[in-house]
């Protein structure tokens, strides 16, 4: 399989997916990550890609009311607001963009984060997120590897239903679950492992991608990881992808999304002496660099950055 440039990809699964995916804007793929928020467990997941491909349209009896806000036992917390409409308006929108989206995207990237499920007694489901509700009103499961196999398979195959062309990459989290315990985290990081690769073994158009094993296994220290020793840092975020990048494409496309990072950067740049000649220079020389690219890969939006080096010269 080989990623092009200006690909688009399509990211659902843990906060490793926002990562990835927005270095990956900074490069000008057209990239959309979790439309419903970051999603741990495989349950969720494939909760979430069905709804997503049968565009559900979520009403007031699919909400919940705690602690002021309405949120959905399917979404992050970011999807929450104190007004049912705003929130039902949030969650519905970003399900017609997610299908229009899935339905026409070359790549379709998976993060499983985690093979614990939370089941709320209650509502008698397993849920995405508890949403700081109290922990006894739910039941933690760890879901066998043949359960896990059998939910990717079935994520796999409704993909490919809507979408045919689509390249599917599977990646597992290098996150530590910490709350978990140790222990606990590796019982889960084994089950998804077995489970990944039991997937692929028997799906066509299927890949993995050893994001847990750069993280865990080459880089294997904890200067790599955030202050909470539990999240990759900056660091290690950057050499993952640069790994995907290296491993997904060819070295004339690497060249060229590359030079679209490098136009990101001056986009970026904010000069302490913007009335110098150097400067003005600096902006000018980008304009025609944008410019350039902008006839070359007209369907590619240079929108943004001609306006900022036109204004700013």
């Amino acid at each position: 399989m080989r990623i092009k440039a200006f690909d688009s990809l399509f990211f659902i699964g843990s906060c490793f997916s926002n990562n990835i995916s927005e270095k990956l804007h900074d490069r000008k793929f057209n990239v959309l990550s979790n439309p419903y928020g970051i999603l741990f467990d495989t349950l969720s997941i494939h909760k979430a890609i069905d709804q997503i491909i049968y565009k559900k349209k979520y009403n007031i009896s699919d909400l919940f009311y705690h602690q002021e806000m309405y949120g959905s036992w399917n979404h992050h917390t970011e999807f929450s607001d104190t007004s049912i409409d705003v929130a039902l308006e949030k969650i519905n929108n970003n399900i017609i963009d997610a299908h229009t989206f899935l339905k026409t995207t070359d790549i379709v990237v998976i993060t499983l984060g985690s093979a614990f499920s939370y089941y709320h007694k209650n509502s008698n489901q397993f849920v995405a997120n508890c949403h700081k509700v109290p922990q006894n009103e739910f039941e933690k499961k760890l879901i066998s590897a043949i359960e896990l196999t059998q939910n990717i398979d079935e994520i796999i195959k409704n993909i490919q239903l809507l979408n045919p062309k689509a390249e599917i990459i599977l990646t597992i989290s290098p996150v530590r679950h910490l709350r978990d315990g140790v222990i606990e985290n590796n019982r889960s990081k084994a089950q998804l492992i077995e489970a990944v690769h039991q997937a692929i073994t028997h799906n066509n158009k299927t890949h993995y991608f050893p994001s847990y094993e750069i993280v865990i296994d080459i880089l294997r220290d904890y200067r790599f990881f955030d202050v909470d020793y539990a999240h990759p840092n900056y660091l290690a975020t950057e050499i993952v992808l640069q790994y995907f990048i290296d491993l997904c494409m060819d070295s004339n496309d690497i060249e060229l999304i590359e030079e679209m990072y490098k136009l990101k950067k001056a986009f970026n740049h904010r000069s302490l002496h913007p009335n110098t000649i150097a400067h003005k220079e600096f902006l000018k020389t980008h304009l025609e660099k944008v410019m350039y690219y902008s006839k070359k890969y007209p369907n590619i939006d240079f929108s943004n950055e001609i306006k900022h080096f036109s204004e700013n010269s």
